[in-house]
Order: C-alpha cells, then sequence, then structure tokens
C-alpha cells in the first residue's frame, strides 16, 4: 500500500501562523479550517508546529512529510456524512526543548502573523518558577513571553511586526488570562518598558471559543479506513462534522487577515463571546446533564442509545427546546438552529458516547449548566422549570449510593456502577444514603458549599424537586418522566 505522502503534497505558501501544540484537536479543527480557508484562496499561510513539552516525538509527523488526513463523520442535514480531507498546509514542526535554535529563530520570520496555541486547561498559568535564561522556559506563557521579547528586539519595535494570538485552551477568557500571564513574566524579568507597551498595544491577544467532538485515531478502524482512503496514514484524525470557533475581537484587522467564515467555516469574529458561550454551555452541555442520569437510570448506556429512546427523546427535546433555549441570549433563530444542531451531534453513529462517563462531577456541571436557567426561570416568571427539577431529582437518584471499598457505589437493575465527584459529594450522598426524599433533598438543596447559595430558600424548589424524587422512587424513572412532561404540558 502507498503511503500518503506518494499519494499527496503539501503546497508551499508563506508561514504565517506558528502553532503550539501538534495534538489531535488542533489538527482536526484548527489545522483543518486553515486548510480549507488556503484551498478556498480565502487565506494563504501554512502552519508550523512547535512541540512545546518535552515528552513525545514529532518523527511520525516527519516521516509523513507533515500530511495527514482528517476524517469528519456524523448527522448532517438528516443523513450520515463523511468527508475525507489530507491537509496540506502543514509547512513542518519543531521541538522547542530539542531544536531551541531553530525555535528561537522562528521570531525573526517577516511572514509570521498569527499564534494559535492548545496547552491544556492547565496550559495557562503563571509558574514563578520559570526563568528567562532557560531555553525554553518550562510554561507556555513563560515561552510565549521570551519569544515575543525576541521578536521585539529583532525588529526593534516595529508596530507591524505584532502578533495575533488565539489560543483555543477551554477556559473562560482564555487570551485575557494569557496576556495576563505574559504581562507578569515581563514584570518578573524587569523587561523594558517599550516592549510591555508593545506586547499590549502591538499584539492582539484574543479570547476563543471552540467546539469540535474530535476522538482521535480511529485505532479499531485504520485498517478499515486505509483501505477506503488506499494509503496508509499512522496520523490520520476523526472528529464530527460539526464545529464552531468565536473569536472575540474589538480589532477588525482580526477578522480581515484570518477571515477563515469567508470559506464557509463555522468561524464567527464578535466583540462579545459571552452569549455564544452561554448558548453551548446552556444547550450542549446543559442538555447532556439535564438527561444523562435520567438515561442512564433507564437502563441505557450511550448518548445513541439516549437517542432511540422514545421516552428520553422526548425529554431531552422538551428540556431543549422549552426549558433551556429560551434563556440563551441571542436571537431566536440563532438558539434553535444550534438547538437542533445538538441533537444532530448527540446522533452520530460513529461516536460511541458512553453515559456513565458524562456523569463525571454532576453537581458542579449542574450548578454551571442547569442552575442558572432554573434561577432565571423563577426570577422572570416566579414559577419553576418542571423537567430542568425532576433532572436534578433523577441526579439525586443516581447518587444514592452506598460506599463499598472506598468507592460510592450506585445500583442500577441489580449491577453496581461508580460514582465519581468531589469527595465532599461523595461523603455527603453516602451520609444520607438511607435518608428518605424530603430529608435528603432539603440538606442537598441547603448546602451552600455546593451551590453558591442555599437552594432552599426558593420558594417550591424543595417540593417540586422532592415529588419528582418519590415518583422516581415508587414509578421507576420511565413512568416518573412520563408524568412529569404531562404535568408540565
Amino acid at each position: 500500500m502507498k503511503t500518503i505522502n506518494q499519494v499527496a503534497q503539501n503546497t508551499s505558501r508563506p508561514v504565517s501562523v506558528l502553532q503550539f501544540g501538534e495534538g489531535n484537536f488542533l489538527r482536526a479543527f484548527a489545522d483543518q479550517m486553515i486548510d480549507v480557508a488556503n484551498s478556498n484562496d480565502v487565506f494563504n499561510g501554512n502552519v508550523h508546529i512547535v512541540k512545546s513539552i518535552p515528552q513525545g516525538s514529532l518523527a511520525i509527523l516527519a516521516e509523513q512529510d507533515f500530511l495527514y488526513t482528517v476524517i469528519l463523520r456524523g448527522k448532517k442535514d438528516g443523513a450520515n456524512h463523511v468527508e475525507e480531507q489530507i491537509v496540506t498546509s502543514i509547512d513542518g514542526a519543531t521541538c522547542a526543548y530539542e531544536d531551541y535554535p531553530h525555535y528561537a529563530a522562528l521570531a525573526k520570520s517577516e511572514d509570521l502573523r498569527f499564534i494559535i496555541s492548545n496547552t491544556t486547561e492547565a496550559g495557562i498559568v503563571f509558574d514563578e518558577s520559570d526563568e528567562f535564561d532557560s531555553e525554553p522556559p518550562n510554561s507556555f506563557p513563560g515561552k510565549l513571553t521570551k519569544f515575543l521579547y525576541e521578536r521585539f528586539e529583532f525588529f526593534d519595535g516595529a508596530v507591524d511586526k505584532g502578533i495575533i494570538i488565539l489560543p483555543v485552551e477551554l477556559i473562560e477568557k482564555n487570551g485575557e488570562t494569557l496576556l495576563k500571564c505574559c504581562k507578569l513574566f515581563a514584570e518578573k524579568w524587569n523587561l523594558p518598558e517599550t516592549f510591555m507597551r508593545w506586547l499590549t498595544d502591538k499584539n492582539i491577544f484574543c479570547n476563543t471559543l471552540v467546539d469540535r467532538i474530535v476522538t482521535g485515531f480511529p485505532t479499531d478502524e485504520a485498517q478499515t479506513l486505509e483501505d477506503e482512503l488506499g494509503y496508509s496514514d499512522r496520523l490520520m484524525v476523526v472528529g464530527e462534522p460539526f464545529a464552531l470557533w468565536v473569536i472575540e475581537t474589538d480589532n477588525p484587522t482580526v477578522s480581515e487577515e484570518f477571515p477563515l467564515n469567508k470559506a464557509g467555516l463555522p468561524v464567527i469574529f464578535t466583540e462579545n463571546l459571552k452569549p455564544y458561550r452561554e448558548r453551548k454551555v446552556r444547550l450542549l452541555n446543559g442538555a447532556h446533564t439535564a438527561t444523562v442520569a435520567a438515561a442512564f437510570l433507564s437502563g441505557l448506556d450511550t448518548v445513541g442509545d439516549m437517542m432511540n429512546d422514545k421516552v428520553i427523546r422526548g425529554f431531552l427535546e422538551e428540556v431543549v427546546y422549552n426549558e433551556l433555549a429560551p434563556f440563551v441570549p441571542l436571537p431566536e433563530k440563532d438558539v434553535l438552529s444550534f438547538a437542533d444542531s445538538v441533537l444532530e451531534r448527540f446522533e452520530n453513529p460513529f461516536i460511541r458516547h458512553y453515559l456513565l462517563s458524562i456523569t463525571l462531577n454532576s453537581v458542579s456541571k449542574f450548578k454551571a449548566r442547569i442552575l442558572p436557567t432554573i434561577l432565571e426561570t423563577y426570577a422572570d416568571s416566579g414559577s419553576l422549570p418542571k423537567l430542568l427539577c425532576f433532572s436534578l431529582a433523577a441526579l439525586i437518584a443516581f447518587y444514592r449510593g452506598r460506599k463499598i471499598n472506598g468507592k460510592l457505589m450506585g445500583t442500577r437493575n441489580g449491577m453496581d456502577y461508580e460514582i465519581a465527584d468531589d469527595a465532599a459529594v461523595l461523603e455527603f450522598f453516602n451520609e444520607f444514603q438511607d435518608s428518605k426524599e424530603p430529608e435528603i433533598v432539603t440538606a442537598f438543596l441547603g448546602r451552600i458549599d455546593f451551590w453558591g447559595e442555599d437552594l432552599t430558600l426558593i420558594d417550591g424548589f424543595c417540593g417540586t424537586v422532592i415529588r419528582s424524587l418519590q415518583s422516581i422512587s415508587a414509578d421507576g424513572m420511565r413512568d416518573a418522566i412520563e408524568k412529569t412532561k404531562r404535568s408540565a404540558q
């Protein structure tokens, strides 16, 4: 069988993008989009990858001439959809630790205009132990600060040699946080005030929001897929067709120089990212959190099972469209379109997403994803959203377990399952394992350390959740759902 670099080759373009990180997500998200934009002649820039940790190897990338295949599979417009793309926009890759001189030389590039990073949520931190003389500094913000300082020095502070920086780490205000860390390093290292002004005035740090499920290398299917492709590829990466990249900036330069949206790509430039984050958290993440416990206790194992189950899917749809969507602060058309895409993503037949894995840390997830809608509904109308209150009762039912060998274990259909959450949450449910519904609900909703406030003070909240939990105990999950749906109509 031929190799990928026998059937394709990279396209020569200016190397305008430096990318910190070589993982599956960036390759199936940012690099895939840049490649599409290049192919559609709306962008003209290649990517150079920097491996910013000492572990791992770039050998396979180099052996394949930095070529790899992205396979996007899922539902699109109601039908199964598969697309395959050989990415030809990676120019090369450098390990900052193994070849520091080459990495440092990249700061002197005339063509460099963008830096993209994905160094995990823990990557954007200020590490007090980082030293300027290290080659390179250990933390990503330390590396970036030194890199930008060397660029500043080489170009003598030229106003047109700043960088547009697009971190995609999954933290709020990722761009702002990264800039704060860089400023702290500049102060710690006593870098000149002229550099500090250039750092903040001539570089653009954008907050971003990204969304695409990337499952990575398809180990179990690799041979079959290679037979279909007609070549071998040890770096193929699989993801879903859906994607979203929201870039927050008030500087029109960013959209003018990085116009990926003009290639039909799902890239949004906005001065306010918050509504898009709320849309994702409330509709996508919230739909998971509102449904997963009820679905699991109904005997289902995967999101696909959930979408093929009439009772649970009906519950999910009513939660999404009737209780979550009305409180997303974007135009109704945008909200409903996104809600439709959420259901289509959940239907993806190529991904087996296990419900039990989604239940991890469900209490904090409920607080972040569902509770704001409950509180806003109550403030707006004086009433409580019955299905979301039921989802909290289902969460409590899921967590009602007892410690076995140091682990909190629940039981479904005679089989034990492990409950995973913070120690305080697990201790609470172990303590109240034999309590009646009114006692456990009242105690749970009264835990200010869990919720940030005493939820028992909300008129009717305890009673609504208690009745739902009693119905689950007496009638079983499915009948309890149906009763709640009827009462909510």
